[in-house]
């Protein structure tokens, strides 16, 4: 059986940005000031999901709110097992100290990316507060890392995976468990 057949909807593009919506929303109330918030995505789907969160919060705002990118593959405790890829270059526009930051990725898994991208994040400097924003969270935790702001719960096995879509990217959208 190929790989397209086994792809299974989560998402659909309307759930998608119906998920989105109420994410961007549920920033809006938990952030009181929009003006210290850095959005931090992580590679890959992480940073595009950043851009999309970034414009739901300016159409529903009026606010720009900055973001940037940081890449933890290099601070990864587990990177004979998980390999490597491209780096990504770090991108963070603003000094980072007593400013609240939300990191930004597509699905919580193990937690090790998170524990990463939070080492590289402090290795910039020490935020006032550290968020976390998934849109699919699959269980399975190594560590106690839990996201402030989730899109989705999907209990999986160790052996399927979960692909965020997005247009821009991949001329589809949503996301499917494969």
């Amino acid at each position: 059986m190929s790989k397209k057949a086994k792809k299974i909807v989560i998402l659909t593009e309307v759930e998608l940005r119906k998920t989105i919506s109420r994410l961007t929303s549920e920033i809006i109330e938990k952030v009181k000031k929009l003006d210290n918030l850095l959005l931090v995505g992580i590679p890959t789907r992480g940073i595009e999901l950043t851009e999309v969160v970034e414009k739901e919060l300016f159409s529903r705002t009026g606010f720009r709110v900055r973001k940037g990118i940081i890449d933890p593959t290099f601070y990864r405790d587990d990177q004979n097992r998980v390999g490597t890829r491209l780096i990504q270059a770090a991108d963070i526009p603003t000094p980072i100290e007593k400013q609240e930051i939300l990191l930004i990725d597509d699905v919580i898994y193990t937690g090790r990316t998170i524990r990463a991208a939070m080492d590289a994040l402090y290795s910039w400097g020490r935020p006032q507060r550290v968020m976390l924003l998934v849109m699919v969270d699959r269980g399975h935790r190594e560590l106690p890392i839990q996201p402030d702001f989730c899109g989705k719960k999907v209990p999986t096995s160790k052996n399927e995976s979960i692909s965020l879509r997005l247009k821009n990217v991949d001329n589809e959208e949503g996301v499917f468990l494969e």
